[in-house]
């Protein structure tokens, strides 16, 4: 939990304490390896991304501005495919998808998961062979269904007893026999804000372990004509850093297979693990390796599996923001540049909230810095805020900057790759930022951004 939050929301006008402000950076200059895309370097002062800097970028293509770092996205890609070379690693379209993103993933030999009829369209728009797609959701309509079968997707994740029974119908209408799974909550507290823990029973998401509810959805899903259960998924949550709850969601997974094939004499080829793998924000992140990652959950159902005389079932990730989150950054142009005298200093920038919701909704801590040009200027205590008539429109509570800052610099924030564009809105009709990717000194535009026009569009009046 970031110190910003507590029960009732982010405490926005918090004041840091004389005796102890956050100490200010060696180098205020320097690009910290662990935060920013890999391809990240200063060249003459300035940033550049994927061999491209920032001020041509900014210049060309307008700021706020979304920049993918190709090379990095594809690269941390290939490390999930690598690493989990005997399982499915499916990239959680939620946190970041374009027709760019989609084909980047297939690409680079990984399949994906879409959570809405919206998401499935852009994978479809894509050329996402179907197959390879598997579709989530906590209340898929009718409508979503009959599209996802239709199209012939990967697997179908039932979320609910109402769900059987719709997909039961539009399977047999159609004359499919479509593979799903049943999402488990397994009960596991995911060490991470509350409203992304996602495996406790006090929650929206999957069947609970503990309530017998797991097993009915496997008993009704089995007497279903039309519905072949393949697996089972659960998700613990997001932005995590310890591997203690995978294990202890896989274990109990493991014996809840132990139970369906000696209760059911039915035995699942499929586990899903889910993702929600934390990323470097700060320098204080230390996210987990992929090989870590899949040695130790391997491990550990290949071990509970032995003891229970079970084959190894096809164990199943998925990876969203651990391959888009660092990849991206934002650039902004500084517009006021305010002194609160003995408090801090507040750097407006030409976005905010409407671009990245994360801090004020999750008191999400990120790490920027001037990139338009170095400096040699003192650090200067600031928050970086948006132009939204909102209080909470934070970007980053506490950062230094240099105090020689003045409007027309250009600052970036990193680590934005993943659920900045995806959560955008048009908060005070604000157009959505563009998004280029960058690769080999080269920029092309994968999103335009949006104009009045489209503001417009669809008010009739």
């Amino acid at each position: 939990m970031s110190r910003y939050a507590h029960p009732a929301g982010s405490r926005h006008a918090e004041v840091l304490p004389e005796e102890n402000p956050p100490l200010p950076p060696e180098d205020l200059n320097a690009l910290n390896p662990r935060v920013w895309p890999a391809t990240t370097r200063r060249s003459n002062g300035e940033v550049t991304v994927g061999g491209v800097g920032v001020r041509a970028l900014a210049a060309e293509y307008g700021t706020p501005l979304f920049v993918m770092d190709e090379e990095d996205f594809r690269a941390r890609a290939r490390d999930y495919a690598t690493a989990f070379a005997d399982a499915d690693v499916y990239y959680a379209g939620k946190a970041l998808l374009t027709k760019a993103v989609a084909r980047w993933v297939v690409e680079e030999g990984l399949k994906l998961d879409v959570c809405s009829g919206g998401e499935l369209a852009v994978a479809l728009a894509a050329e996402v062979p179907a197959d390879r797609i598997a579709m989530h959701g906590n209340n898929k309509s009718v409508a979503e269904l009959r599209r996802a079968v239709q199209a012939g997707v990967g697997r179908i994740i039932l979320d609910s007893l109402d769900e059987i029974g719709r997909l039961e119908a539009v399977a047999a209408e159609s004359g499919a026999r479509p593979k799903v799974l049943i999402r488990v909550t397994t009960g596991v507290e995911a060490h991470t804000h509350e409203f992304v823990a996602t495996a406790h029973d006090d929650q929206k998401f999957g069947f609970a372990l503990s309530t017998g509810a797991a097993a009915e959805a496997v008993r009704r899903v089995l007497a279903a004509e039309h519905l072949e259960l393949v697996g089972l998924h659960s998700h613990i949550g997001s932005q995590i850093f310890d591997t203690s709850g995978f294990e202890v969601a896989a274990r109990r997974l493991t014996k809840f297979l132990t139970r369906i094939h000696e209760e059911l004499d039915v035995t699942l080829a499929e586990l899903d693990l889910g993702g929600g793998l934390g990323i470097a924000y700060t320098a204080g992140d230390d996210p987990l390796d992929p090989k870590t990652i899949a040695a130790s959950l391997t491990a550990i159902v290949l071990r509970e599996c032995a003891d229970a005389g079970l084959p190894m079932p096809r164990i199943a990730v998925e990876p969203g923001r651990a391959v888009a989150g660092p990849a991206g950054i934002t650039v902004y142009e500084v517009g006021t540049v305010k002194d609160v005298e003995g408090i801090r200093t507040y750097v407006s920038v030409d976005g905010g909230m409407s671009d990245n919701i994360r801090t004020a909704l999750y008191g999400s801590e990120y790490t920027g810095q001037l990139v338009s040009r170095e400096s040699d200027a003192e650090p200067m205590l600031s928050r970086l805020v948006g132009k939204h008539c909102e209080s909470g429109d934070i970007i980053v509570h506490d950062l230094y900057l240099p105090a020689d800052l003045r409007p027309g610099d250009l600052v970036a924030v990193a680590a934005t790759g993943a659920y900045c564009y995806s959560m955008a809105s048009n908060y005070n009709h604000l157009p959505r930022p563009a998004m280029v990717a960058v690769r080999d000194a080269n920029a092309r535009v994968i999103v335009r951004r949006e104009n009045e026009e489209d503001l417009l569009r669809l008010d009739v009046g």
